[in-house]
């Protein structure tokens, strides 16, 4: 089973990329999913614990838990050692269902691969990306963005140059959703096929 990282900066288009992949089957994982499920669930009442009054009616208010997080290294490490444990798990959980089920590849949607060494549980990496232009168009068409806010954000993120440098696969959302779809159809196919070979997956 070939498991792909996905990974991009933000407004490349990276939750509409995944989309595309499981359109056509492909299984995805969603770390961000996984999270929002966990913060209304099991990983509620550890956070509690450690940031009392973050949670309310069983789910942690993200808001909250930011206000206590952000700007403090020590609680935001605190945060990560609580969460990250159990997204992995979930992860683990989810390969094991996938492999179970004879899938040829999966796809892992993790924003932060690259920053979080996340590379190193996949067997190729496929990078979203998009000219700086139409990135940050898209990004600022989004409520409550500003240029100070987004230029913070990409401060913390590995330059789209470098994502891609470090790419085994570039996905250009670029030029409109039909081209990107194309480009995603053309790739599952020939993973898809390099995974049946009997020489195993060869690199494209």
């Amino acid at each position: 089973m070939l498991v792909l990282g996905l990974t991009g900066s933000i407004g490349m288009g990276k939750t509409t990329t995944a989309a595309m992949f499981a359109a056509l089957g492909v299984p995805v994982y969603s770390a961000d999913a996984a999270v929002h499920a966990l913060y209304a669930g099991r990983a509620a009442p550890l956070i509690e614990a450690a940031f009392a009054g973050t949670v309310k009616e069983g789910t942690v208010d993200r808001a909250a838990l930011s206000q206590r997080v952000v700007g403090d290294r020590a609680a935001l490490s605190r945060l990560e050692a609580l969460v990250h444990p159990l997204v992995r798990e979930e992860e683990t959980a989810f390969l094991d269902q996938a492999k179970a089920a004879g899938a040829p590849v999966v796809l892992l949607d993790i924003p932060l691969l690259f920053e979080t060494g996340a590379e190193a549980r996949v067997d190729r990496v496929v990078v979203v990306s998009a000219p700086a232009d139409i990135q940050r168009a898209r990004v600022l068409a989004r409520e409550g963005m500003s240029p100070e806010r987004l230029d913070a954000i990409l401060a913390r993120q590995m330059p789209d140059a470098e994502k891609r440098r470090r790419a085994d696969h570039v996905i250009d959302t670029g030029n409109g959703i039909d081209e990107a779809r194309r480009q995603v159809e053309a790739l599952v196919e020939a993973l898809t096929g390099s995974v049946r070979s009997p020489s195993g997956p060869s690199r494209i």
